[in-house]
């Protein structure tokens, strides 16, 4: 929940850099040349993808041989799928922007939701926002609510509202 927090705030500072729709987005131009810099040091066969010889070659010249095959497989399976340049980016994205992976977040809004329908009610929930952890402050929940999708009844889609929180909102940009 932190890290939502976090991302919450840097929503009102930097609105498009959560739009993974554009990845490019999130970077200034000057950062997006050093990522397809590193890259092509890293797609050594230059084929567009990076593969787990590509890696293995990149940590050869770097001079760290015998690197185990579970940690070149982890470090592909992070991609979920090939690793393109834009998928590199948003790796880089993800990480920079320190956002929990989806069902991380899902599974913590479960915890609130026992009855499993997908909904938590936006007053106990903002209840417990104001007053536990990483406290938010009114201004910071109020804010966050003005993205989040909330029913007649005053229950949040936390589904949707995760996918928000991951993915950015279409309406900010």
């Amino acid at each position: 929940m932190a890290s939502r927090k976090a991302g919450t705030r840097a929503k009102g500072a930097a609105k498009a850099q959560r739009g993974s729709s554009n990845v490019f987005s999130m970077f200034e131009q000057a950062q997006i040349q050093e990522f397809k810099e590193a890259f092509s040091c890293i797609d050594q066969n230059r084929d567009g993808i990076i593969c787990k010889s590509d890696l293995r070659e990149t940590y050869s010249q770097l001079g760290k041989v015998n690197v185990p095959e579970e940690e070149l497989d982890a470090m592909l399976q992070e991609g979920k799928g090939p690793i393109n340049f834009t998928v590199f980016l948003s790796l880089f994205g993800e990480k920079l922007n320190g956002t929990d992976p989806e069902e991380a977040i899902l599974s913590a809004f479960r915890m609130f939701d026992p009855s499993g329908k997908g909904v938590v009610n936006k007053d106990e929930f903002k209840q417990l926002l104001l007053t536990q952890a990483d406290k938010f402050s009114p201004a910071e929940v109020e804010q966050m609510f003005a993205l989040t999708p909330i029913d007649l009844a005053g229950n949040i889609d936390y589904k949707s509202l995760c996918y928000i929180i991951t993915h950015g909102d279409e309406k900010e940009e």
